[in-house]
């Protein structure tokens, strides 16, 4: 059940990864504001690379992990969801700060994205404390 949490989370983050990667940011959001302001700024980028591809590729290995350790809980698959959950939370973090105190614009499927990362950290700190 636990981890069936963990995979709603990680098909809605790759929904709005999908959604950033195949709209040009005017298309989903007003010109000149949020996510078009985020998506144009050098952060919406990383090694030229788009960051909603990023998502697009971690997401879906998050998804098809989890649905292995569904079917076969093991200790690896357990460790590599548990991993991957902490170094999503802490790039959510970093790009949280990005949007509010650099570039001052707020893109709204970002935020979902940053979101669904923090709350799984959450939960899976509530998973180790019971």
């Amino acid at each position: 059940m636990k981890y069936k949490i963990f995979l709603a989370v990680f098909v809605i983050s790759l929904i709005s990864s999908v959604i950033l990667a195949s709209n040009s940011s005017s298309e989903i959001c007003q010109p000149g504001n949020g996510c078009d302001i985020v998506g144009k700024s050098p952060y919406g980028s990383t090694f030229g690379i788009q960051n909603a591809y990023y998502g697009i590729f971690l997401f879906s290995i998050m998804i098809f992990l989890t649905l292995f350790h569904i079917k076969r809980p093991t200790r690896h698959t357990r460790i590599l969801i548990h991993s991957a959950i902490i170094v999503a939370a802490i790039i959510s973090l970093y790009f949280l700060y990005i949007q509010f105190f650099v570039i001052k614009a707020i893109c709204e499927f970002c935020i979902v994205i940053d979101a669904g990362s923090l709350v799984s950290l959450g939960f899976l700190i509530y998973l180790w404390k019971h």
